[in-house]
């Protein structure tokens, strides 16, 4: 039997990740939507695909994710991030798929000094996070049959990460200054993706019961965005001096939190999902793909 899965926002971060990694996979065709074939606010075209053919899995990789723009653009914001998620919903729970969906720690307001369950009450404290927390409810309420899996700090090889960002200033300036107040773990896209992946074919080729619900998953350990800086650095052979300084030297229109550290207890032992220490996932991704 062959199963079929189908990933939306496959041009994205996240979903490229997934893309490059689903070839093993041989008893699944999978099925990758670009936004330029599937706009998510869409509404004819989302219901169109979706319902288009029996997926067994529908992979929600697509997102709103500019969190300082979305104070200023809140309908494209929640258009995407709630009332599509919503649609998504309704429109996999009508033909019986699972839905994998991902989220952010950004539903929480930072408060917290230990590690966050996912039963603690989220109080999100920017458009951003209302908007997924908004899309986390709703997506439950139409389509049970979902695992959402919230993230945080995401970063890998490809664009438009602190990454890449921080590659592409210490290469160019001899100091840089990062904010050491906020604390997190950060996620390589590439171990999510595996992640993601994995619980699909525990479900679909293993047979383990599928569990639905909220999940957490970044990589292992605890670190500030400082050292995380410093770690990209020394890890890339960059020389580059970084500063640690307080968030109030970059002031944001959007609230972060303070405190993002998620406790993955719940998916490791749901889905027996092995998750590396943040560093060692830093200095793999390094070794593959860095050219010194």
């Amino acid at each position: 039997m062959e199963y079929k899965v189908l990933v939306i926002a496959a041009d994205g971060q996240l979903g490229r990740l997934v893309r490059e990694r689903c070839e093993g996979y041989k008893q699944i065709d999978f099925h990758f939507t670009t936004i330029d074939e599937l706009d998510v606010t869409n509404v004819d075209v989302l219901e169109k695909i979706v319902k288009g053919q029996s997926w067994d899995f529908v992979i929600n990789c697509s997102a709103y994710t500019a969190v300082d723009a979305a104070e200023d653009n809140q309908e494209i914001c929640y258009a995407i991030n709630k009332q599509a998620v919503a649609n998504l919903g309704r429109f996999s729970a009508e033909i019986g798929a699972k839905v994998i969906h991902v989220s952010t720690d950004y539903v929480f307001d930072g408060t917290s000094n230990v590690p966050y369950a996912e039963e603690q009450e989220i109080n999100p404290v920017s458009v951003y996070g209302k908007s997924k927390a908004d899309g986390e409810v709703l997506l439950l309420e139409n389509n049970p049959q979902t695992v959402i899996i919230r993230t945080s700090w995401l970063y890998s090889e490809l664009p438009n990460n602190f990454y890449q960002t921080m590659v592409g200033l210490g290469k160019v300036r001899g100091e840089l200054n990062v904010v050491f107040d906020q604390i997190g773990t950060p996620t390589y896209g590439g171990d999510l993706a595996d992640a993601i992946l994995d619980i699909v074919d525990r479900v679909l080729i293993m047979k383990q019961d599928f569990v639905p619900g909220v999940y957490h998953y970044s990589n292992e350990g605890v670190t500030s965005w400082y050292d995380f800086a410093i770690a990209i650095f020394e890890l890339t052979g960059i020389n580059c001096l970084v500063s640690p300084v307080k968030s109030d030297m970059f002031p944001t229109k959007a609230s972060r939190p303070a405190y993002s550290v998620m406790d993955k207890t719940k998916i490791k032992q749901t889905y027996q999902i092995r998750i590396p220490h943040w560093r060692s996932s830093l200095a793999k991704m390094i070794d593959a793909n860095y050219k010194r």
